[in-house]
């Protein structure tokens, strides 16, 4: 997993402040209608504290701090979404860092190689790349294979082979060789590699607001024209008391009034999203991805090696009648030495452990060895008068048959019990005599059944898609604990699946590796391809796994549903601490030529241009007490909708309305103190 740099990186707060300044340019801001709307109040109060100052007028001190503390609002708002850049921009200049100007062996139509710069390449063309070479671009390994280290990417160190044909014949530019010879045909051009999107999408430089950012948005500007207009109004309505409040306090009570915490915290809220799905290697390509495997109502997962850990594992030893558990144990494990597959070893492994056998000297019983074939199906042993065979039951019924013995009924009961159970039956024999079956079957991760628990309390329906038949594929959903399943799922089903989900209303995430799943993952809201995987199925994905892990989607859901609940948290508490800041401005303001409203200043503030004030500090440095909140996120629990609500209101809602007032009174006792106002 990436660990992402600490808050407190010298090198990132620099580069944070520095961009701060920067952001403050209007055509940058105007993005943010909100803080521009700050942004405009503190040039008009700093144009008339100039023009005071040179007319010599009064009260320039108290506009000054008005301008001063209306100017920090705004630094601090760029200073929160410069935070979360400064993260993704360090990633990415690492990622530049490993980016090369190699020199690339283009082969020629006549079959010669020519050396070329890797600048050169274009979608089409085929290099030649041996041990030590840096790969030129992203490409498919189209003949040969070789091991590749891909820690410049993953940043694991345990090579990884890529070859021609199957699933693992994507290669990514900037990797390198490290054992033979492979040909590569280039599938992207210059400045549109993995690595190029990956630097672009890490520094935030292609991220777009999601429709949720983009209505939440569109809500606080409308609240920020509601409260401008209020705020005009007051300077007619108040005028005709006498003591119209000046230019100065106005801007104060608007910029007090509108959603200036959540306007200041919301793009840094998305970008740390996205953040911290990179921080599990895991690429989004865009923020929408991210929010939308926070909403996500169905999840579709693969069974080999994501539910199951992918290789079938041997549990069990099944006698026949007249047959010792050893005697079968010892059989499969002879018969099983020249069988290189997982499961033959795994055979192997489960004799040594339950009955302490072990490989023994077996070159003075003129042991001749038959490795396993897809052809015949077994593999065996034949050793003295012993003639051992272990495979697919009905191979090893005909072996015995060939043998002249008879296969008894037990065996083919016993390995029809293993099927219902879900999983795979091995045959053994010695020549004419069956000796048992054993029983092999998919093995579930450990703690899978929790994490899919975990997933159903989040409310997200779980559904298990395999190859296999339908009674196996109950029995291994039942150990796992998913909600449903899609049992000989041909890559037509599993498209057909998603739309329907879709078309009831819900949203789907699924994760793929395939070509074949390529249309799945770019119809699924939320398609999680592996780095591992085609070409085409990256393409089709809209987050890629750097890692290959396929259970990584359930962490992903996670980051989704924590980056819409820190949202809504702030949110919430954005506008439930403005409530504070009207009861102390609002009062403050009016008391004077409506003595009346004295009852509302219900924190006893000291006069209407502390209050002001006091306020207006408030407003700004909540915004930087919220940064580390908004770029770490609100801790997510499972849990429902309505408990999280709950929650939600509690802490945030309630926090948010009564936090402010004894802030808002504590600076109010500083600025009385120091004679600020």
């Amino acid at each position: 997993m990436t660990r992402s740099r600490p808050l407190s990186d010298p090198a990132i707060l620099r580069r944070a402040l520095r961009d701060s300044f920067v952001k403050l340019h209007p055509a940058k801001l105007i993005k943010n209608p909100v803080i521009f709307v700050v942004e405009v109040g503190a040039f008009m109060t700093t144009a008339l504290l100039l023009r005071d100052l040179a007319t010599g007028a009064a009260d320039t001190g108290f506009n000054f701090q008005i301008s001063l503390w209306l100017w920090f609002t705004v630094l601090f708002a760029n200073f929160a979404e410069a935070m979360a850049e400064a993260r993704g921009k360090a990633q990415a200049d690492s990622l530049r860092k490993t980016k090369t100007h190699s020199v690339a062996k283009r082969l020629q139509p006549n079959g010669k190689t020519e050396e070329v710069s890797a600048s050169q390449l274009r979608a089409g063309d085929h290099v030649i790349c041996e041990t030590g070479d840096t790969i030129p671009g992203d490409g498919e390994v189209v003949d040969g294979i070789a091991t590749v280290d891909e820690s410049v990417i993953t940043g694991e160190s345990a090579p990884v082979i890529r070859e021609s044909g199957g699933d693992r014949s994507a290669v990514t530019g900037g990797t390198r060789v490290l054992s033979d010879r492979i040909q590569i045909r280039i599938t992207s051009n210059p400045g549109e590699t993995f690595l190029d999107r990956m630097i672009a999408l890490v520094e935030g430089a292609d991220r777009k607001k999601t429709p949720n950012e983009i209505a939440l948005n569109i809500l606080i500007a409308g609240l920020t024209l509601i409260f401008l207009l209020a705020v005009v109004t007051l300077q007619p309505i108040s005028a005709s008391s006498g003591a119209p409040p000046s230019v100065a306090v106005l801007v104060a009570l608007l910029v007090c009034l509108i959603p200036t915490t959540i306007g200041g915290l919301l793009s840094a809220i998305g970008i740390a999203g996205m953040d911290r799905v990179m921080q599990y290697n895991v690429l989004a390509m865009s923020g929408k991805a991210v929010e939308a495997a926070g909403d996500v109502n169905t999840l579709l997962l693969d069974k080999t090696g994501t539910i199951t850990i992918g290789n079938r594992q041997a549990v069990e030893f099944l006698p026949v009648a007249g047959v010792l558990e050893t005697e079968l144990a010892e059989a499969g494990q002879l018969s099983s030495f020249a069988d290189e597959t997982p499961e033959g070893r795994s055979v192997v492994v489960l004799a040594k452990e339950k009955y302490g056998l072990r490989g023994r000297e077996l070159s003075h019983h003129e042991a001749h060895f038959i490795p396993f074939s897809a052809y015949t199906r077994m593999s065996g042993v034949d050793m003295n008068s012993d003639h051992l065979r272990k495979g697919a039951t009905e191979s090893i019924a005909q072996f015995v048959r060939e043998q002249g013995g008879a296969v008894p009924d037990e065996l083919h009961d016993l390995a029809a019990r293993v099927s219902r159970q879900g999983g795979t039956p091995l045959a053994v024999a010695n020549g004419r005599r069956a000796l048992g079956i054993i029983h092999l079957k998919d093995v579930v991760k450990g703690g899978m059944k929790d994490r899919l628990a975990e997933l159903r309390r989040m409310g997200i329906q779980t559904v298990m898609i395999t190859g296999d038949n339908p009674l196996t594929a109950a029995a291994i959903a039942a150990e796992a604990g998913v909600d449903n399943f899609l049992a000989q799922a041909s890559p037509a089903d599993k498209l057909n699946y998603i739309k329907k989900e879709q078309a009831e209303g819900r949203l789907v995430a699924m994760t793929g590796d395939g070509t074949n799943d390529a249309p799945a993952l770019a119809q699924a809201d939320v398609g999680l391809a592996m780095n591992t995987g085609t070409m085409a199925a990256k393409e089709a994905g809209n987050m890629v796994d750097l890692d290959s892990n396929p259970t990584k989607l359930i962490e992903v859901v996670g980051i989704g549903k924590q980056l819409l609940i820190t949202r809504g948290a702030l949110t919430t508490f954005s506008i439930a601490n403005d409530v504070a800041k009207y009861f102390a401005i609002i009062p403050a303001m009016f008391m004077t030529a409506y003595p009346a409203l004295g009852a509302l200043n219900i924190m006893g503030l000291h006069s209407s241009q502390s209050a002001v004030l006091s306020a207006v500090i408030f407003n700004a440095l909540i915004i930087i007490v919220l940064v580390p909140l908004a770029l770490r996120g609100v801790k997510y629990r499972p849990e429902s909708a309505g408990a999280l609500l709950r929650r939600n209101l509690l802490v945030y809602g309630l926090g948010g309305l009564v936090s402010p007032f004894p802030a808002i009174w504590i600076i109010d006792q500083f600025v009385h103190a120091l004679g600020l106002a």
